[in-house]
């Protein structure tokens, strides 16, 4: 039957099936399912949220990319609330004046849309220099953890030696994965192998996406107790950390702290509900 078949394909059929694909995993096997809808999958750290095609092209600045500044806070400070998601990532590209620092702000810290005050602080951090830093350390505070998570990566780029107290306390106090993730990240960036016992307790997170990043950033740790934490995850049932857990043990240490830059190879994988706009604030 394969006789007339090139010999890649034959090689591929020869291989073993990926155990991913096994029908036998899929969600509601062997269970009385009467209907699509009675079939539930459970995910950590997920919340399944609806967009509409205009929300979901907020983050694509075409339509204003004509606009000044003085046009863009306009829209920021009185459009709907997609034209102010758009007009907030916007105002990133103009030049810097008081202003555009004031309105992204006045938008980060206000608005009553998460997206705006997500992007604002984005934007802002790019203008505002001690102004920015102000803003974010308040928005720490906010009610939406990904306005916190964005919080964070403004004071890691404006200057996280300066707020390392602000990113330790959110570490602590802070119990959304996105958030103690990327304070995590900044941190190292700061401490190195010195976050070795907080990185080992995110090793042990419910969230499958803090044990990737614990596991990840273990790598530079030169220690046995990080080398033994390593080795047991290698058998976590997240593959993800499992893989990232073998690459970490097969890392010389210090060229890995030489040349951390908080980014893996895999950022873009997105957990479900995790694919409008930016939600994935990036270090």
């Amino acid at each position: 039957m394969t006789d007339d078949l090139p010999d890649e394909f034959e090689e591929h059929m020869r291989e073993e099936p990926d155990p991913q694909l096994d029908p036998e995993r899929s969600p509601g096997m062997h269970s009385d399912i009467e209907a699509l809808e009675d079939i539930e999958v459970d995910r950590d750290d997920v919340d399944i949220g609806e967009a509409t095609p205009a929300e979901l092209a907020a983050a694509d600045t075409e339509p204003v990319e004509n606009e000044d500044a003085a046009e863009l806070l306009g829209r920021l400070a009185e459009g709907d609330h997609v034209e102010r998601r758009r007009a907030a990532l916007a105002l990133a590209e103009v030049p810097t004046e008081d202003a555009v620092v004031v309105g992204l702000a006045r938008a980060a810290t206000g608005d009553e849309d998460s997206d705006v005050r997500q992007f604002a602080v984005e934007a802002l951090t790019g203008h505002g220099g001690e102004r920015a830093a102000a803003v974010a350390v308040e928005l720490l505070e906010d009610p939406d953890p990904w306005v916190r998570a964005e919080a964070v990566v403004a004071l890691d780029n404006v200057d996280r030696t300066a707020h390392e107290a602000d990113l330790v306390e959110t570490l602590e106090t802070d119990d959304h994965h996105a958030v103690k993730r990327n304070a995590a990240i900044s941190l190292f960036k700061i401490r190195g192998a010195a976050m070795a016992d907080q990185l080992l307790e995110l090793s042990r997170a419910d969230s499958e996406r803090l044990r990737e990043w614990a596991a990840h950033m273990l790598g530079g740790v030169d220690e046995d107790r990080a080398r033994d934490r390593l080795a047991e995850l290698t058998d976590d049932p997240a593959t993800v950390v499992a893989q990232t857990a073998e690459r970490s043990l097969a890392a010389d240490p210090r060229k890995f702290r030489r040349e951390f830059g908080g980014a893996l190879e895999n950022e873009s994988r997105l957990l479900p509900g995790e694919d409008r706009l930016n939600r994935m604030p990036d270090l």
